[in-house]
Order: C-alpha cells, then structure tokens, then sequence
C-alpha cells in the first residue's frame, strides 16, 4: 500500500501551489480585476455569437475565431499580470522616449500605412503579418508623457509658457497626425486630454482658448456639410478639388448621413446604423438569449463596432444596461486610486489612461443606438481582439501597477500604526 502509485499527488500540490503563487503575486483593485474578467467572459460569448457570418464569408468555422479570440484573451492577461507587476514609475521613465518614437512611427503610417476608406492607421508587421494600429501606441505614450510633465510642472503649472505650452504641444502634435487618417480618435485623445489638464489645474482660460480653436476646424466641417448636400438628389453634392482629397468626403458623407438621413429607400449610407437599430428593436427588454442573434447575419462589423447591438439583441436593454454600469464601475474604482494615490505622476496616469477607456467604451455605444455619427472605435476589452485589444490590456495593467503601489503604501501604514503601542480601548478588544 505504501508503494502505490497516486498520481492526483503528482499533479495536485504543484497545481494547487503554482495557481496560490499567480493569486499572491496578483496585485491591485479587486474589483477592477473582477470587471477584467467579466468583459473578457462576455468578449468570448459575444466574439462566437457575432461571427458566424464572418466565417461562412471568409470559408472558416466559427470555432477558429473563437479559438483567436480566446488567444487574444489570454495574451491581454499575460500582458495585464506583467505590466501590473512592473513599479509605475518606470513608465514615466520611458514616456518621453515612446513620445519621441510614435511621432515617426504616425508619420510613416500616414504616408506608407495600409490604406481604407482613403486613410491609413495601420502598418504592417513584417514576420508575424499581423496588422498594427500606430495611434494606440501614440495615445498612451501621450497620456505618459501628459501625466509625467503635469506632475512635475506644478509649481509653474498657471504660467503659459512654462507650464501651458509644454504640455499642449504634444498634444497638437499627436492629435494632427492621427486626424487626417482617424479623427474620430484624434477627438478622442484630444477630449481626454483636456480633462487630464483641466484636473491638473491648468488655467481654465487657456483651456477655454484652446477649445475655442479647436471648435472652429468642426464647425467649418459641420458647414460644409451642409451646405454641399443635394436634399433633391439626398445626397452629396459635387465637391470642390479642394474638399475632395484625403478623408475629407467620407467626413463629409457621415456628418450629412447623420444630419439627414440616408439616399434613397434602401439606407445604402445607413446600413449599419439601420441593422443596429433593428437588433436593438428585437432584443426587447430581456433580449432573445445568448448565441439567437438574427442581424449578425446583415450587420457588418457585429463583432468589432457594432458589438453592443449585438448585445442588446441577445441580453436586451437590461444587458445594454449592466455593461454600461460596468464601466462605470471600472471608472469609479479607477478615480479611488487616484485619490489614494499619494503621487501625481501615478495619479494622473491612472485617471488619463482610464478615462480614455471609458469614453471610447461610451462612444461606442452611442454610435450605436444612434447618438453620435460612426466612429470606427471599438468597445474596449469586448469586441474582437487585435493590437487595440493588447494595448488596451497594457493601459489596464499600468492602471493596476498604480493600484498595487496605493496597495503597499496601506499595507505599510497598516504595519506601522498595528506596531504603535495599543490604547487601552484598543486592548479591550476581542483577538
């Protein structure tokens, strides 16, 4: 009996005892991790549902893209575990060289990027072929950057040229090389930033100056818009040479889209938005259940854009509901460890990279249900994955390096006052 062989304790203790070491190791807000988990449930339900479609078009199994996605997945979490145990400070010593390398890299994709729909936001890494949004990289060497320079700039932070000006350039720089071939992004870094600076206590003249620029390039776009539509033909009129290069149509085309509809009965520039709204109708209240989504089949880009349709069609506007509250819970855990954080660079940081999320997640699905035009943004950590997905782990994984500092700093005072000598009314207490 003592001789025989049991190997459940050959597996078990290594198993039980490596899964304890990932756990001790694993660092940060609970709740933020339990959100991780949550969105990357519902990203592989919702990725399986969306894409039968996607592979009939394509002659693959569905199996296939749930198995890539789940790759993704896995591969966001090792990227969120390692960047969460690296001290957030060695982010602020590398910002100004990922500042430094993304202009480069934005100029190269604007010039030699994959082209469509007449932009380019994607280079081509060689080996392993696989596509690489440069703007995602760009975005978070900004808000590093951004948060770096703030913290250390308070002392001049109201003066315009010692404190203003270093901190605004960059992010014109970033934002006008990313507007031409995405300006919905641009829009996106720009919004954040300013709430970054705004919080940072920038002069709020200076913003307001600066917001007032900045409003004037979209009113212009909002008047060419109209005034270059046909309402007899529904349709854009014939452009100047002038307003005929680049991206400029295809904005042009989604403000008047937006504005007035679509040319002729069939929705042909409202496709999407149309089939959004009819999975929305179907999915009612309590939605028609996991995996029964019908517009799949005719809403483009279901598992990346318009994913939260998709949502609603199966888990109904309670589902749409709950996900929305999961972002927000995500923010206010995100805003907790600001306000513990006893370092601005750590602080600002983490208050950037998490308000970009949850605004994009926002955007998102407003583009959805019909509130904003289309965007192109995806919804963060649930729809398919690609290089958006893995540096949108990155950003929660530097979240929760922050985290994890705000962590040991209580655990610490925890150790110093429990050494304190104990009051009486503290040695009253029961053990």
């Amino acid at each position: 009996m003592q001789n025989q062989f049991n190997i459940r304790t050959l597996f078990t203790p290594s198993l039980t005892t490596m899964s304890g070491n990932i756990v001790n190791k694993t660092k940060g807000d609970r709740v933020i991790w339990a959100v991780i988990i949550l969105l990357t449930v519902a990203s592989l339900l919702l990725v399986y549902s969306s894409t039968g479609s996607l592979a009939y078009r394509m002659n693959k199994s569905n199996e296939s893209y749930l198995f890539k996605q789940f790759a993704f997945i896995m591969l966001g979490l090792i990227v969120i575990y390692w960047s969460h145990r690296v001290n957030y400070t060695v982010y602020s010593r590398i910002a100004l060289i990922l500042f430094l390398i993304s202009i480069p890299l934005l100029i190269y994709t604007l010039f030699f990027g994959v082209q469509l729909n007449a932009g380019s936001r994607w280079i081509k890494l060689p080996v392993i072929n696989m596509t690489f949004q440069t703007s995602d990289l760009a975005k978070l060497a900004l808000f590093m950057y951004m948060s770096r320079m703030l913290s250390r700039k308070q002392e001049v932070i109201k003066d315009l040229r010692k404190g203003f000006l270093p901190i605004i350039i960059p992010v014109i720089i970033i934002c006008g090389l990313i507007a031409p071939a995405n300006l919905s992004t641009a829009i996106l870094i720009a919004g954040t930033s300013f709430i970054l600076m705004f919080i940072g206590r920038i002069r709020t003249k200076h913003l307001l100056v600066t917001a007032g620029f900045a409003v004037i390039p979209v009113i212009i776009l909002v008047s060419i818009s109209v005034a270059y539509y046909d309402k007899e033909k529904k349709d854009t009129a014939e452009l100047p040479a002038i307003l005929s290069a680049g991206r400029i149509p295809t904005w042009i085309s989604r403000v008047q889209t937006y504005v007035y509809g679509s040319k002729g009965v069939d929705g042909e520039k409202t496709y999407q938005i149309n089939q959004a709204k009819i999975a929305i109708a179907k999915g009612g209240l309590l939605g028609k259940g996991p995996g029964n989504s019908e517009q799949r089949n005719f809403l483009p880009h279901s598992y990346s854009d318009f994913i939260y349709a998709i949502i609603i069609e199966e888990y109904g506007l309670i589902g749409g509901a709950i996900m929305i509250f999961i972002y927000l819970l995500f923010l206010y855990r995100c805003i907790k460890v600001y306000r513990k954080c006893p370092y601005a660079f750590g602080a600002f940081l983490a208050l950037a990279l998490s308000f970009t999320l949850v605004i994009q997640a926002m955007v998102n699905m407003s583009v959805n249900v019909n509130l904003f035009p289309n965007t192109g943004v995806t919804l963060p950590l649930v729809s398919m994955g690609g290089s958006s997905f893995l540096f949108t782990c990155l950003s929660i994984g530097i979240i929760l390096s922050v985290a994890r500092n705000v962590e040991q700093l209580e655990g610490n005072a925890a150790t110093v006052s429990s050494q304190k000598p104990l009051t009486t009314q503290q040695s009253e207490e029961p053990a």
